[in-house]
């Protein structure tokens, strides 16, 4: 995959480039206002529109004198979406990918402003299906999420925090909340993720963790795995702001996407002084 194939984004390679070769850190919210929100953390921050709101936002992170050159771009709503977003960012050159999104809860111990760092993702979804078989399943980075759950203990957000299987599902409104004729079995497949430990539901994860399997490949020893030698690493960090009944209020959805964003940033520079 080359950069010509940018068609959506339309930046060329230049824009992801960074850390010493290794490309941006590049995080991936669902919405355009939320990317703009982490460019205004950013220093130097640039932001490079396109025709479909897919805006690059380009900038750097700084700690003890270290610079991280990061990114935020919006992958939109679903995994087709994403789909094309992330397959153009691996053709531009990035391979380091956060989940910056929300989600709504699955268990009762998960309450709004909680985090959730997702280990892996039920492929309740299609897009995948183009790329491996069924059976093949959609994993995160490991050292992304123990990078994750150090950072929220570093933050002392550890009690806020949760780690395990997210949900990952094409339709929002048929599959999480039983619209329509088939709600009686919708409802009940949601009950069943519920009772077999899945954290929460959300619409990208998935999509993103099969495409971070298949572009890059086995990451080696274990000591290898803690490098900069891996080829792609992928990772979400979602804010809980809903459940099975509906959405929370605004400005608690504000108040935890603010925390996840801080958790984002903190642990992209983590992840950068692990990687050396």
């Amino acid at each position: 995959m080359s950069h010509e194939d940018a068609h959506h984004l339309q930046v060329g390679p230049e824009a992801l480039a960074g850390n010493d070769g290794l490309g941006r850190y590049v995080l991936l919210p669902g919405s355009p206002g939320r990317a703009r929100r982490i460019g205004g953390r950013l220093l130097d921050a640039v932001e490079m529109p396109n025709s479909r709101g897919h805006n690059v936002i380009t900038g750097r992170l700084e700690r003890g004198g270290r610079s991280v050159d990061v990114a935020a771009v919006a992958t939109g709503m679903g995994c087709p979406s994403l789909d094309i977003i992330v397959n153009e960012l691996i053709g531009l050159g990035a391979r380091r990918f956060l989940r910056v999104g929300t989600t709504g809860t699955l268990q009762d111990g998960l309450a709004a402003g909680h985090m959730v760092v997702a280990s892996g993702a039920v492929r309740d979804e299609g897009a995948s299906d183009a790329y491996t078989p069924r059976e093949f399943p959609a994993v995160a980075d490991p050292v992304m999420v123990e990078v994750l759950c150090a950072t929220a203990r570093r933050l002392e957000l550890g009690d806020r925090t949760w780690c395990g299987i997210v949900h990952s599902k094409d339709s929002f409104f048929g599959r999480e909340f039983a619209e329509g004729p088939d709600a009686a079995r919708n409802a009940e497949y949601m009950r069943q993720l519920s009772q077999t430990g899945v954290l929460a539901t959300e619409m990208e994860a998935a999509h993103l963790f099969v495409l971070g399997s298949v572009f890059g490949g086995p990451t080696g020893s274990v000591n290898a795995a803690r490098s900069r030698s891996v080829p792609i690493r992928c990772g979400a960090l979602m804010a809980v702001i809903g459940d099975l009944a509906g959405f929370y209020g605004p400005d608690q959805a504000k108040e935890a996407e603010g925390v996840m964003i801080d958790l984002a940033l903190e642990s992209m520079l983590d992840l950068a002084a692990l990687e050396g």
